[in-house]
């Protein structure tokens, strides 16, 4: 079947920088597509390129399978919602909704039909004459999504839209820009730096860095086996250390990192060999708290220190916990299970953690 929207081998230079350097990707039809990575990574002028704002210094955008190269903005079967939303406040919500069905010279009684539509679809029927400050951040949003939809583009493309919300709004509109992509069945192309909103919506992500694709796949891939250290780091919470590799077995490895600690880890099919240079990443929440090592012995790396810092914060708190022998710090998931409420700053505590939980890389990555 033919994705909704590909793109190929596509550049964009600025001067002397490259912003974005030969990516490739396929979003299949229906899905939900995020692109994720840091501030200035490129993740914005793929976005202008697929609108039509940028043209590409090189490469190729489909859409359907047809090259939309060369089509203005305003005739490609795309529209995009941005994080400030520019909806009109002189005009009512049925205005702001059905302001490109106008434009597009459709009948009133279409126009009319097709805004009802559009405010059931989103969970807000009847509110078409109301103003655009009578609205909460949450249905404005809605709204904005809304007034694209009706003009039943191909890829619906959206550039940061939660980033001017509130905490706890942003939590919420995360479950709703989900639920309302599966309700008009349309692909979705979402940018965005918060790994949360990526790793929560979509169906594949793409992590950018430096105008490049670092790995694409399910939020599960990325977090689980991440196949680069920068994807290792970026998505998710990772203690990290680097050291020298002093013996490799199978998949196993022994690493001592430059504070004399050995740790065991896994290649997961890289190659490492003895002597090299490596990172190993380990998840705070794969770590196992104890207070006596001998609960602990069935795991590969077992650490003996104390509780440095607590950090709380309900369900993902965590504790800092200093390494006896060479001082370093190591973040670990609080178990919900109330068995460690009593850990305060100075309690001697045992730590564990499987092999197998240690992703490593060359170092320099």
């Amino acid at each position: 079947m033919t994705p909704d929207l590909e793109c190929i081998d596509l550049t964009r230079h600025f001067g002397d920088m490259t912003a974005v350097d030969r990516v490739s990707f396929s979003v299949p039809a229906g899905s939900f597509f995020s692109i994720l990575g840091p501030s200035g990574c490129g993740k914005t002028t793929i976005m202008r390129m697929i609108a039509g704002f940028l043209e590409p210094s090189g490469g190729d955008i489909r859409i359907k399978g047809r090259s939309v190269l060369g089509v203005p903005p305003n005739k490609r079967p795309v529209n995009m919602v941005f994080q400030h939303l520019a909806l009109f406040p002189m005009m009512t919500i049925a205005e702001n909704i059905g302001y490109g069905l106008r434009r597009a010279g459709l009948a009133r009684a279409e126009i009319n039909r097709k805004v009802d539509e559009a405010l059931e679809r989103i969970g807000l029927p009847g509110i078409g004459n109301r103003k655009v400050d009578e609205l909460s951040g949450g249905q404005k949003q809605r709204v904005a999504i809304a007034r694209c939809m009706v003009l039943e583009p191909d890829v619906l493309l959206l550039d940061e839209p939660l980033g001017a919300l509130d905490l706890k709004l942003r939590e919420h509109m995360k479950i709703e820009l989900k639920a309302l992509q599966a309700a008009f069945d349309t692909t979705f192309v979402y940018i965005t730096h918060d790994q949360s909103e990526a790793l929560v919506m979509s169906d594949q992500i793409a992590v950018m860095n430096d105008g490049r694709f670092e790995q694409v796949g399910t939020g599960q891939d990325l977090y689980y086996r991440p196949q680069t250290a920068f994807v290792a780091g970026f998505v998710g919470e990772s203690n990290r250390w680097r050291g020298r590799v002093e013996r490799v077995e199978g998949g196993a490895l022994e690493i001592r990192t430059e504070n004399g600690m050995v740790m065991r880890g896994a290649t997961h099919g890289r190659p490492l060999q003895p002597g090299d240079m490596a990172d190993i990443f380990v998840r705070p929440e794969a770590i196992r708290l104890s207070r006596s090592a001998e609960e602990l012995a069935r795991f590969d790396n077992r650490i003996e220190g104390q509780v440095s810092s607590i950090l709380f914060n309900g369900a993902a708190s965590r504790v800092l916990v200093r390494d006896a022998r060479g001082g370093e710090e190591i973040e670990v998931t609080l178990p919900q299970s109330g068995e460690f409420a009593d850990l305060t700053e100075g309690t001697p505590i045992h730590i564990g953690w499987s092999g197998e939980q240690g992703n490593c890389f060359p170092a320099g990555g």
